[in-house]
């Protein structure tokens, strides 16, 4: 992975804070972004609300504004402080960062009241960005690499189920028929994987006794299935921890002493002392 850190300045700089999550500058920063995402989400989804929208419409508005605005000068200063623009312009966050943020522009511009209401929804997205804050929670990163480790166990596991669910479907539609609403094979899939589920709709039910036989096992078997991919998950990350523990060699910070690096750090992660300058 390339260094996008100007080579030195202000821009260096910024880039630690903006980017960088091994500072106390960049913790605070992602910090106080993040609660900046949440109260304008909040914002949007009051906007929903008739009643409240025609009370507080004004404060909402003035609100939005000047939320929008800042996470617009936020994108400008992510653009500013990187070696490559493009990199993160069309990055899956640096897409995220604009659609969420132009829709308060463009209802500014455009008439008519549905697309603004179009428009106003897109702002969500900005929930996105919550997924890139959340690295500096630390265990975020592992619990990624732990979904990546497990993917295709899950979509063997997966396609397992759905299997069972044809043949379980196709069962009860031989049981039950279309007398007791089970009027196809795909409804009868359709039900079989919403007791499989333990969601239960309720809209059609068995009612011979070997049906009832047959959909309590189903759903006595939705617990276990319900467990399954947890455990794969769990395992992942267990073994993903165990790795990490092996990679952190006792480096030690020639600002601060601190022990425990990680072997591709580049800050320290008490002081924020940049340790490349080391290399």
């Amino acid at each position: 992975m390339k260094d996008e850190r100007p080579s030195k300045g202000w821009k260096r700089n910024l880039h630690i804070v903006i980017y960088g999550t091994h500072t106390p500058a960049g913790r605070l920063f992602d910090i106080l972004l993040l609660i900046l995402i949440v109260y304008s989400i909040i914002i949007v989804m009051l906007e929903s609300v008739p009643r409240f929208d025609a009370e507080y419409h004004y404060f909402l508005n003035i609100s939005e504004w000047v939320v929008t605005i800042l996470f617009s000068i936020e994108y400008i200063l992510r653009i500013i402080c990187i070696k490559r623009p493009k990199s993160y312009i069309f990055s899956f966050f640096g897409i995220i960062d604009f659609l969420s943020t132009v829709p308060k522009y463009l209802s500014y511009f455009l008439i008519g009241s549905q697309y603004f209401t179009a428009f106003r929804a897109l702002r969500l997205l900005r929930v996105f960005r919550i997924l890139k804050l959340a690295r500096f929670v630390g265990e975020s990163n592992n619990l990624i690499k732990s979904l990546k480790a497990s993917r295709t166990k899950i979509l063997v596991f997966v396609f397992f189920v759905l299997v069972v669910s044809v043949l379980l479907g196709t069962l009860m539609y031989l049981i039950e028929g279309p007398e007791h609403g089970f009027n196809s094979i795909p409804h009868s899939v359709y039900w079989t994987i919403v007791t499989l589920t333990t969601v239960g709709y309720g809209d059609i039910s068995p009612e011979t006794p070997l049906g009832q036989l047959i959909a309590t096992l189903i759903m006595i078997i939705g617990y276990g299935i319900i467990a399954v991919p947890t455990g794969i998950v769990s395992a992942e990350y267990a073994s993903s921890k165990n790795k990490e523990q092996e990679i952190d060699a006792g480096r030690s910070c020639p600002n601060c002493s601190a022990e425990i690096h990680r072997a591709d750090a580049h800050y320290c992660r008490k002081c924020g002392y940049d340790l490349t300058e080391e290399e």
